[in-house]
Order: structure tokens, then C-alpha cells, then sequence
């Protein structure tokens, strides 16, 4: 165990589990001024008030005494609107737990961190034009990506199904110290929401909003949506589909095809000129008459692309110490059962 006590890892644990300042000084019966004044190492943090939020919080000891600073609240989720910010609070917490976890892992098994393709003009190239790049830099050859994780996944990209309790936030990417990206992603996605959040909100703005200043003209929501939708549905392929027409029996054909939804397929017809603004409007009417807007038709679920990479690191690290499930999970700062809805 580290010997001292960081300070960032109590905000983190008390922020993971949705408890406010007021709320853990509450549980510990002192002030919130004071707790507020521990937190931030105005005052000291006693022992035994460190052992008291460690049980209320779930999380062992040895947590509070790992290394590590925190990120600060993103730009870059896939959200809906105005979304509670006690909402995203506890999910940015555990990002960061995520993070941690993830940079002591490749540093035990020395994994190397994820070559990203060098892409020509990546600041200035439309976004359809980058994502015809990737295609070309990464050896795609079937229009359709049979499966977009596992994609990922052998680039090195590490991909994360998180139980974030809510399904108004979709998926976030991260970077480790060492620039390795993570892609956190709902468990609650269904597998056409999850593909286009893995390579709009996620693949796209990594490769475009990442590594270089943005112009505060830029639309990157705009961007990230017309990236994803290139690389999932490029133009010379589906164009040919959209030939015969945009009907709702024709959308949810197409669906089954190019496995993204009904809504994102309207969409990229109208974008590439295939609907009149009357059409686009008659669709979506059909879309709220027929309530399949938000939640379209079960028989239509596209699976759920299950990522692998990170509980391969995990068992490999087990097999090279020997170490149980529980003793791993303490060794990452939770107990088992975070553990295993984490990465069982």
C-alpha cells in the first residue's frame, strides 16, 4: 500500500457514489465546512475519518492512498440534452476510476499504448473525406463494419461498458497519461446507438478534436455526427440502396443491413440530397406517429458488440501472478462486486 493519502482519490470516491460535500460530512457527523476544508488539505484528514468514508463509499482502503490526479469534466460525451449535472457528476468519477485502472494495467504487463493512423490534414479535411482516409489507413474493404469493437479493439483502442444507472448519457472517450484512448460506452446501449457512438462521438472527435486547438467556430457535434455516419454508411455503397426510394419498410430493410438505426439511415438519405425537405418532414412524422422515434421496432435490435481487449489484459495479468479475482479487484481499488459489473 502507498503511504500517503491522496486527497484527489476521497473526491473521487465520494463523487463516484453521487454523495455531495454536505451529504459525506452528514454520514461522518462533522460540519460540511469542515469536511470541505479536509477535502480540499486545508485541514487534516484523521485515520480513522479516511477508514469512515471508505466504508461509505465501498471502496478499500487502499484506494485513498493510490497515486493519480483526476480530469476534469469533458466536452466530449454523447449525451441528451441538458442532462443533470448529478448525473455527470459520479459518471465523470468513474471514467477517472477507469482511467487509473487502465494506466496500471499496461504499466504491470508493459502493453504499448494505441498507434492512432497518421491522417493527411486532419484539422482542415471534411469530416466524410477523413473518414474515407481511415477506411483506406486501416484496410477496410467491406462497406458495412461487421463489427466496429472489435475493429477498434485491434487497433489498440481499449473499449468500456459502464453501468452508469442512466440511459441519457451514451459513451465518452478518455486518454490515459500515456495518450492511450479509452472508449466508454452505456451497458444499456442497444447495438445500432452504440456503433454510431463509437465512431461519432468517440472514433471522431479522437482523431479530429484531440490533439490539435479548435476554432471556436467549429461545429464539433456537426463534424463528429458526419464522420460517423461517412465511416458507417459510406456514399459510393449506400447510395445505391437509397436509389429505390426512403420509406419507412425500406429504412428498417436497410437497418438490418447496415446495422445502424432507422433514424440515422433518414438521416444520411437527406444529407447526401436523396429527400426533398417535404419527405424528411413526412418520414419523421411517420417516425412520431408510429412512436418508433426513440425506441424503434425490438424484431429490428441490432446486437450489442461486446468488447474484449481490456478483460483480456485482466486475465492475462492474473495468469502471470496468480493473484483471485478478489485480490485483483482490491489490488484496483474496488471490491468484487464493482469489479465484476465492471469487467465480468
Amino acid at each position: 500500500m502507498y503511504n500517503t493519502l491522496n486527497l484527489q482519490m476521497v473526491l473521487l470516491a465520494r463523487e463516484a457514489r453521487a454523495l455531495s460535500q454536505a451529504e459525506m460530512a452528514t454520514q461522518l457527523g462533522m460540519s460540511a465546512t469542515n469536511y470541505s476544508k479536509m477535502e480540499r488539505g486545508d485541514i487534516g484528514l484523521p485515520a480513522d475519518k479516511v477508514q469512515d468514508i471508505a466504508e461509505i463509499t465501498h471502496f478499500p482502503l487502499n484506494l485513498f492512498y493510490q497515486p493519480g490526479s483526476l480530469l476534469p469534466e469533458s466536452l466530449g460525451y454523447r449525451r441528451r440534452h441538458n442532462v443533470p449535472q448529478k448525473i455527470l457528476t459520479p459518471i465523470n468519477a468513474q471514467l477517472n476510476l477507469l482511467r487509473l485502472q487502465v494506466q496500471q494495467i499496461q504499466q504491470w504487463l508493459s502493453t504499448p499504448t494505441a498507434q492512432l493512423p497518421t491522417l493527411p490534414n486532419i484539422t482542415t479535411i471534411p469530416p466524410q473525406e477523413l473518414a474515407a482516409a481511415l477506411r483506406k489507413a486501416w484496410d477496410i474493404t467491406t462497406p458495412v463494419l461487421p463489427n466496429l469493437t472489435n475493429l477498434l479493439e485491434e487497433q489498440g483502442i481499449i473499449v468500456a461498458a459502464m453501468p452508469w444507472g442512466t440511459q441519457r448519457v451514451d459513451s465518452r472517450f478518455i486518454l490515459t497519461e500515456n495518450h492511450q484512448p479509452i472508449m466508454a460506452i452505456n451497458k444499456t446501449l442497444l447495438g445500432d446507438r452504440l456503433r454510431f457512438s463509437l465512431a461519432a462521438y468517440e472514433l471522431g472527435h479522437l482523431l479530429m478534436h484531440s490533439f490539435a486547438p479548435i476554432n471556436a467556430d467549429r461545429d464539433i457535434v456537426h463534424e463528429a455526427n458526419a464522420f460517423a455516419a461517412a465511416l458507417l454508411m459510406p456514399e459510393k455503397d449506400i447510395a445505391k440502396d437509397f436509389e429505390q426510394g426512403i420509406t419507412i419498410p425500406i429504412l428498417a430493410q436497410l437497418k438490418t443491413k447496415w446495422k445502424v438505426s432507422m433514424i440515422a439511415l433518414l438521416y444520411r438519405a437527406d444529407d447526401l440530397g436523396f429527400l426533398t425537405s417535404n419527405q424528411k418532414r413526412y418520414l419523421l412524422q411517420q417516425f412520431n406517429q408510429l412512436n418508433i422515434r426513440r425506441r424503434e421496432p425490438t424484431e429490428l435490435d441490432i446486437p450489442a458488440e461486446n468488447p474484449t481487449l481490456l478483460k483480456h489484459y485482466l486475465a492475462q495479468y492474473r495468469s502471470k501472478t496468480k493473484l483471485g479475482t478478489v485480490e485483483l479487484a482490491t489490488l484496483l481499488g474496488m471490491y468484487i462486486d464493482d469489479f465484476m459489473e465492471w469487467y465480468g
